[in-house]
């Protein structure tokens, strides 16, 4: 007899406490940060990563910034999209988050999921421009190239002279990326 009501006070201690920790997870979870990757719209060039880190310390505190690939244009994030976002169901915090940091940056960055296409599958172009001098220059020619549908990352120097793209070749092609520069009023170099 005592053994069963050792064994019933056990078992009873050990529902109160799984319920508590439920109960404790689920106030956490609402508050829980997460690190999450995500294409970053605006990074042209490697100091651009200064320029992002400094806008998220000073406009946007409750977003860390933990590391930049720019091979990739990714960056992961740490912040609590429940909070941040109030409750977003998991299609909109992309969205969310891309309103926010344009806002914040007055479009110079932006957010866009992950490149679904594999690497290896992604063409490399690079387009020698004539007259780049700045980085007003260089974003200029970068978002003219990066608002194309199949461009997937791009990266502008004006040390080299030159703008760096990986596309998907069945969306898109060098002749399409020329002709969009050129309307832009960009001299193109010789190659």
């Amino acid at each position: 007899m005592k053994n069963n009501r050792q064994e019933q006070t056990r078992l009873c201690l050990g529902v109160v406490t799984l319920a508590l920790l439920a109960f404790i997870g689920n106030v956490t979870s609402a508050g829980d940060k997460q690190t999450v990757t995500h294409r970053v719209t605006g990074l042209f060039s490697p100091d651009r990563e200064d320029d992002l880190r400094l806008l998220l310390a000073d406009k946007i505190p409750e977003v860390t910034l933990v590391s930049v690939d720019f091979e990739s244009s990714e960056a992961r994030f740490t912040y609590d999209a429940d909070l941040l976002f109030n409750r977003p169901k998991p299609e909109q915090v992309v969205e969310r988050f891309d309103n926010l940091l344009r806002s914040h940056s007055r479009g110079t960055f932006g957010i866009r999921s992950v490149c679904a296409i594999p690497k290896d599958q992604l063409k490399q172009i690079e387009i020698p421009i004539v007259g780049l001098d700045c980085k007003g220059c260089c974003l200029a020619v970068y978002e003219t190239i990066y608002k194309i549908e199949g461009v997937e990352q791009a990266a502008v120097s004006f040390k080299d002279g030159r703008i760096t793209a990986r596309i998907n070749p069945d969306r898109v092609d060098r002749a399409a990326l020329e002709e969009a520069l050129k309307k832009r009023g960009v001299t193109l170099g010789t190659p």
